[in-house]
């Protein structure tokens, strides 16, 4: 191989080596929630999520699913009550039961862990339109926990005054195959 075609395949194969180190830490930037080229932690994702959508698992045959859309922007990073989305929550057993849905009004993620609160805006649950409702998500893959305000009271219409952001330990576990939560961790400006 003469010297001019050795440096050539050289050239060749540290450009194709770059171009792979290109595609590699785009593909991590984009998976880390971070842009291209960033070294900053969220330089433009935003501040925090919480999506998804499952059923508990209950031993009596209990259908209760659980469904969340909730963002918080990166420019409100630090002010979790600007937090913005919708929540849907269904139970039923036997034929009976009931729906709600409403408006997130504060979202605070931790790692794998989301607190959420927001405001029923419909449901044919009497006296459930108006209060506000608290969720926690734990984020654990297939395995997803989840809790809500209203477990020590037995249900939605018996939380009262419930301050944003605040909701119980995350005690339910997510029925297998029926739906995951992710939770996409806050990073406010505080934490270095």
């Amino acid at each position: 191989m003469s010297r001019s075609a050795s440096a050539s395949a050289r050239i060749r194969v540290a450009a194709g080596a770059a171009a792979l180190i290109a595609v590699a830490r785009t593909a991590s930037a984009a998976a880390s929630g971070r842009s291209p080229g960033s070294d900053a932690p969220g330089a433009s994702r935003e501040a925090a999520a919480l999506t998804g959508s499952a059923k508990l698992a209950r031993t009596l045959g209990d259908d209760i699913t659980f469904t969340f859309d909730a963002h918080l922007a990166a420019r409100h990073r630090m002010d979790p009550a600007k937090a913005t989305g919708t929540f849907r929550f269904s139970h039923y057993l036997d034929g009976e039961g009931a729906w709600a849905k409403g408006r997130i009004d504060c979202l605070v993620t931790g790692g794998k862990v989301a607190v959420a609160t927001g405001v029923i805006t419909g449901s044919d649950l009497p006296g459930a339109k108006g209060k506000r409702v608290g969720f926690t998500v734990h984020d654990v893959g297939r395995h997803d926990r989840l809790g809500y305000s209203w477990a020590s009271v037995g249900s939605p219409v018996e939380t009262e005054n419930l301050p944003k952001c605040v909701s119980s330990a995350p005690f339910e576990r997510v029925k297998n195959g029926t739906g995951d939560f992710r939770v996409l961790p806050w990073q406010p400006d505080l934490v270095g």
